[in-house]
């Protein structure tokens, strides 16, 4: 599938990789699918996103606000949650030091890799919500009867798969992901 892509799309993908490589999280998600369509300032998503008022580092923000591990091993969003729900996360969190030890909750040392070779996530590189939207960036590429898939196409399959973690942070930035897919269509409509 990525002989079809173009440079800039492939580049995408790689920076997306590199994005979550810098985050320490293995698989690609649609947040760095996103965040990796928004840094080249040149291609047609990144230019739609822009025209739509968002911003690159709002939503960079955004992002590490669902994806940044606290003391309890929960997002800052996630303990937000559970707060309004009436939920006291730092008294549960009391409790569990107090039975089992200070630091109960923090992560263990990762194990020591093994000596005859690196072990992978064993769903490939790309959680199954990024491996969709790449489908799905095919899918509309086919769609709207195009010979490549480029930046505007990886952009449209977020979109259409509209329940990752990259939708959600496009959502509340305030987008209307059917005004987005609206104004790609309407910049691949418009002549350069």
């Amino acid at each position: 599938m990525f002989e079809r892509f173009t440079d800039r799309a492939r580049t995408v993908v790689r920076y997306a990789r590199d994005e979550a490589r810098t985050e320490g999280e293995r698989p690609v998600g649609t947040e760095h699918l996103l965040l990796a369509l928004l840094s080249d300032g040149d291609n047609l998503a990144a230019r739609v996103l822009a025209e739509a008022g968002l911003r690159a580092d709002d939503l960079r923000a955004r992002v590490r606000q669902h994806t940044v591990r606290g003391a309890t091993g929960l997002a800052d969003a996630d303990a937000a949650a559970l707060h309004e729900i009436g939920i006291d996360l730092a008294a549960i969190v009391a409790r569990i030091e107090e039975s089992f030890g200070p630091d109960a909750l923090r992560e263990a040392a990762p194990a020591p890799r093994r000596r005859w070779g690196r072990r992978r996530y064993a769903g490939g590189p790309f959680s199954p919500r990024a491996k969709k939207v790449l489908e799905l960036s095919l899918r509309e590429a086919l769609r709207l009867r195009h010979r490549h898939i480029g930046t505007e196409h990886i952009l449209l399959g977020v979109l259409r798969e509209g329940h990752g973690l990259g939708a959600r942070v496009l959502t509340e930035a305030g987008a209307d992901l059917d005004d987005l897919r609206r104004r790609v269509e309407t910049a691949l409509r418009t002549p350069a």
